[in-house]
C-alpha cells in the first residue's frame, strides 16, 4: 500500500498511520533499539574493569550519562540536524526541532519505518557514540565539564557526520560512501575525539613511571562489557537494516564471525610474545572484530568476515603502540580499537562489498567494491575515513580548548581533575560513592594520619602493588575482611 502520509507526519485522526509498515519491520528495530541501548553499559563495565578501581564508577556513571544528555539534545535539535528531510550536504535544517512532525512519515532512509521509529533508533546511535569516546577522561577528567561536552560535541561534531554519511542529501552518502552502521560517524569519530581529549587532558599523574604500572584492576568486569556489548552489536549492525530481512541475517551472521575471528587473532598475537591466553586480549580482539565489521556489515558476504576479524585482531593490537609514538595517555586504548578498527572496516568494505548482498533486503542498490571491479570505491572510503576522523579531532580539540580557557574564570569547567582529586580518586572526588564496599570498609578502618604514612612507604610496597597511587587502594589491594 502506498504510503500517503503528509509531510506533517501523518493524522492519525483520519488514517490508520500502522497500515503503511510492516509490523515485523517495526519489531525488530524496537527490539534494535533496546540493543543498542544495552550496548551503553556494556561500554560502561568494559572501561571500569580497564582503569584503577578509584575510578571504576565515573566511567560507568558518564556512560550511563551520556544516554540522558544525548537523548535530550537528540530530541532538542540533534535528530533534525541529522535527518531531516531538506538536508544540505553537511548538515541538516531545524524543521524537526522538539520532534517536530516527526510521526508516522517515511524516515529519510527507508520507507520501511516511520520517521518516529527511525528518530528513538538513531538516537541510541549518537548516545553509544559519546559512550565511547568519553572514556578518555578516565582517571584524572572532570565530570561537570565533560558533561557540557556530550552536548557540545553531538551537535557541532557527531550530528553533522551521521548527516553526510547516512542522510540521502549527504555528500559522502551521494558521493557513493559505504557506511553500513558506523564505521566514520561512530567509530572514527569517537576514536579521534578520545585522542583529542587525551591530548588535552594531559597525562595521568605518574605516567611513565612505576608509579602507574598500569593493570586492569577487574577483568570480570570486562568481561561482562564485552558480552553487553557483543549482544548489543547485533542490534548495532543487524537493526541498521531497518528491515526484518534476509540483509538483516547476512549482517547478523558477519558481525557474529568476526567478532570471534577478531578475539581469536588478538588472543594468538598477544600468546605469542607472553604466552598467556590474556582474557583482556581476547575481548579487546572481540571488540576490535565488531568494530571493523560495522561499516561493512550489510555488504560483504559471510567468509569477508573472516577477512574483517583477522585483519582487525593484528591492526588493532599493533595500534596500541601507536600512542607512544604520540606522546598521548590514550588510557583505555580508544583510538587504536575504535579509531584504527573503524577505519580498517571502511578500507576493507571497499574491497569486498557485494552488490547481491545489498540487495537482499529487497530494494537497495550499490555498485559494489573491488570483488565486481568498482576500483573507485577505495577512494570513497578513504574521504570518508579521513574527513571524519579529521573533522571530529581538530573540532574536539577547539571545543575542549574553549572550555578550559572558560574554566580559567568558572573553574566548575577546568577539564582537568587537579593532583589532590586525581591521587584521592574521581569516584571519591567527583562521586562520593564507590565501586566496591569495601573502599568504605577501609574509611572507617584507617586512622586520618594513616594516608601519610602509607605515602611516606611507598618505596617499600611490593611490586604488586607499585601500580596504585593511592593509600587507600594499597590498603584493600592487601584484602582487607569484609566482615562488617
Amino acid at each position: 500500500m502506498a504510503n500517503v502520509t503528509t509531510g506533517t507526519g501523518g493524522d492519525s485522526l483520519d488514517q490508520n498511520l500502522n497500515v503503511f509498515y510492516q509490523s515485523g519491520d517495526i519489531a525488530w528495530v524496537m527490539m534494535s533499539t533496546a540493543l543498542v541501548l544495552l550496548m551503553i553499559p556494556g561500554v560502561g563495565f568494559f572501561y571500569s574493569g580497564l582503569a584503577r578501581r578509584k575510578s571504576a564508577l565515573s566511567l560507568l556513571w558518564l556512560s550511563v550519562m551520556s544516554v540522558a544528555v544525548v537523548t535530550f539534545q537528540w530530541f532538542l535539535w540533534g535528530y533534525s540536524l541529522t535527518f531531516s528531510h531538506h538536508a544540505g550536504r553537511f548538515i541538516g535544517t531545524l524543521h524537526n526541532v522538539g520532534f517536530n512532525d516527526v510521526l508516522g512519515a517515511p524516515s529519510v532512509a527507508s520507507d520501511r519505518v516511520p520517521d518516529l521509529l527511525f528518530a528513538v533508533y538513531q538516537g541510541m546511535f549518537a548516545a553509544i557514540t559519546v559512550a565511547l569516546a568519553i572514556g578518555a577522561v578516565a582517571e584524572r577528567g572532570k565530570i561537570l565539564p565533560c558533561i557540557v561536552y556530550m552536548f557540545i560535541w553531538t551537535t557541532l561534531i557527531y550530528d553533522p557526520i551521521a548527516c553526510w554519511t547516512w542522510n540521502p542529501s549527504g555528500w559522502v552518502y551521494r558521493m557513493g560512501g559505504l557506511d553500513f552502521a558506523g564505521g566514520t560517524p561512530v567509530h572514527i569519530a569517537s576514536g579521534s575525539a578520545a585522542l583529542a581529549y587525551s591530548y588535552m587532558l594531559g597525562k595521568r599523574r605518574g605516567h611513565g613511571t612505576q608509579e602507574l604500572n598500569y593493570r586492569p584492576h577487574n577483568v570480570t568486569h570486562i568481561v561482562i562489557g564485552t558480552v553487553f556489548l557483543w549482544v548489543g552489536w547485533f542490534g548495532f549492525n543487524a537493526g541498521s537494516a531497518l528491515s526484518a530481512s534476509l540483509r538483516a541475517v547476512m549482517a547478523a551472521v558477519v558481525t557474529n564471525l568476526a567478532a570471534c575471528v577478531g578475539g581469536i587473532t588478538w588472543c594468538l598475537v598477544d600468546y605469542r610474545l607472553e604466552r598467556k591466553w590474556s582474557t583482556v586480549g581476547f575481548c579487546s580482539g572481540v571488540i576490535a572484530g565488531l568494530v571493523a565489521i560495522t561499516p561493512g556489515s550489510g555488504y560483504v558476504p559471510a567468509w569477508a568476515a573472516v577477512i574483517f576479524g583477522v585483519t582487525a585482531g593484528i591492526g588493532c593490537n599493533y595500534a596500541t603502540k601507536i600512542k607512544y609514538f604520540l606522546r598521548c595517555d590514550d588510557a583505555l586504548d580508544i583510538f587504536a580499537v575504535h579509531a584504527v578498527g573503524g577505519f580498517i572496516g571502511n578500507i576493507l568494505t571497499a574491497f569486498f562489498a557485494a552488490p547481491y548482498i545489498a540487495h537482499l533486503d529487497g530494494f537497495s542498490t550499490i555498485e559494489g567494491g573491488w570483488i565486481v571491479h568498482h576500483w573507485i570505491q577505495i577512494a570513497y572510503q578513504l574521504a570518508d575515513s579521513v574527513a571524519g576522523g579529521g573533522y571530529s579531532f581538530v573540532g574536539t580539540c577547539i571545543i575542549l580548548g574553549a572550555l578550559d580557557f572558560i574554566g580559567r574564570f568558572i573553574p566548575v569547567l577546568r577539564l582537568r581533575a587537579s593532583d589532590e582529586e586525581e591521587i584521592m580518586g574521581i569516584d571519591d572526588a567527583e562521586i562520593g560513592e564507590f565501586a566496591y564496599d569495601y573502599v568504605e570498609i577501609a574509611r572507617e578502618v584507617k586512622s586520618p594520619d594513616d594516608d601519610d604514612d602509607l605515602e611516606s612507604q611507598h618505596s617499600t610496597i611490593p611490586h604488586d602493588f607499585s601500580s596504585v597511587s593511592d593509600p587507600r587502594e594499597k590498603q584493600h589491594s592487601a584484602e582487607i575482611p569484609l566482615t562488617r
